[in-house]
């Protein structure tokens, strides 16, 4: 085997997606053969040339071995098949997983499978209740935490400490609305919403209001990554990845609530992609509540500690703005089916690239940045992308 020098190649060929909202004739295992068939279509080679599946997780199908049962509903028998598990964090790292698969010579063509109908498969509120189960099973479930709360604790020391506002938060939900606005397949299209319905929203946990928070859909997204590119012209490649974890449950989490590894994984892609974030087109980045964009969008570097605030101001988010980001809506707008969510944010930067992203498109993309959280800021993962050549 040759020896390789750089970084292991990989080329995302094939992506796929629902619509996100209510899909009351779809379950978690329909959900994921319709988007890998889609996907697989998409890059332009038959079922049978998969040979690595990835999967993640599943609230309303839990199953133990859920790769496997994909593996099995798609026929297919892979060389290498795993499910991963990281909150919001996971679409990202099967990209960065798959890049490593297909570098390394295992697979040819790891497909990524993501999907769940939290909305229509549970009863309302089940998912936020077994999200309740995430905390620390001796110093925080027996009080009653939820993720909303813990969010909402980052968000009260963030405005304590002046870093955001009330309103900062509002112009994010306001903002990122618009972008689902211009994407049909958004759970949130159609439905707009004003800066005033935002701040004036009935609160979940304070300081987080309705719009700070993101949805639960039923939904599905699935992306392809192969090692060389099926067509030159499609083909978007995987430039930098960076991965760290600073906890799991926020009674571990830095002092301050501030430091998150979000910084140092960004650091890790750019540094890898030869790139910095003053070069980046369109960003795609993990929104579960609208203090996790704001932090994120600071520890990453794009904007100055502080300086998100004034940005907001000025339609930094925007298409025509410094940063466009979040392109589709997000978590907050289009939609949230679990690990779902994340890969959403993964199949948008594609379309960016692609130059497929109708009115949402942003002019001239070339590089595109994504980054997903797991639990409470507490896994990250950042993925750089380059447009075809």
């Amino acid at each position: 085997m040759p020896v390789r020098h750089g970084p292991p190649s990989a080329t995302i060929t094939g992506i796929a997606d629902t619509p996100c909202g209510k899909l009351p004739a779809e379950s978690c295992l329909s959900l994921h053969d319709r988007v890998a068939r889609a996907c697989v279509s998409d890059a332009g080679i038959e079922l049978p040339q998969v040979d690595g599946l990835l999967c993640a997780y599943s609230f309303t199908t839990p199953h133990p071995m859920l790769a496997s049962a994909v593996a099995e509903l798609l026929g297919l028998r892979p060389a290498y098949c795993a499910s991963l598990v990281a909150g919001g964090a996971t679409a990202a790292m099967m990209v960065q997983t798959a890049r490593a698969l297909v570098g390394s010579d295992v697979c040819e063509h790891v497909l990524c499978v993501t999907g769940d109908n939290r909305l229509t498969g549970m009863p309302p509120g089940g998912a936020l209740r077994t999200l309740a189960g995430f905390g620390h099973p001796e110093h925080e479930v027996p009080y009653g935490i939820t993720i909303p709360a813990a969010y909402a604790l980052i968000a009260s020391q963030a405005l304590h400490a002046g870093r955001f506002t009330l309103e900062d938060l509002a112009r994010i939900a306001v903002q990122t609305r618009a972008h689902a606005n211009r994407h049909p397949q958004a759970h949130m299209h159609g439905r707009e919403l004003s800066f005033e319905e935002a701040m004036q929203a009935r609160v979940i946990s304070s300081p987080l209001r309705l719009f700070d928070c993101a949805l639960v859909s039923d939904g599905a997204a699935a992306v392809l990554v192969s090692r060389r590119a099926t067509d030159p012209a499609r083909g978007v490649a995987v430039r930098g990845c960076g991965q760290r974890s600073t906890h799991e449950h926020l009674v571990a989490a830095p002092p301050g609530l501030d430091g998150f590894g979000c910084g140092d994984s960004a650091r890790q892609a750019f540094a890898e992609a030869g790139l910095e974030p003053r070069q980046i087109d369109v960003a795609e980045i993990y929104d579960s509540f609208t203090i996790t964009l704001a932090v994120e969008l600071e520890s990453i570097g794009f904007f100055p500690r502080g300086g998100l605030s004034e940005a907001l101001q000025d339609g930094a988010l925007e298409l025509g703005g410094a940063l466009p980001c979040n392109t589709h809506g997000g978590l907050l707008s289009y939609g949230h089916s679990g690990a779902a969510g994340g890969m959403f944010h993964v199949v948008e930067a594609v379309r960016q690239l692609r130059g497929e992203a109708e009115s949402r498109q942003v002019a001239g993309a070339e590089t595109a940045f994504v980054h997903g959280d797991g639990g409470v800021l507490s896994v990250h993962v950042s993925l750089i992308l380059g447009a075809p050549a």
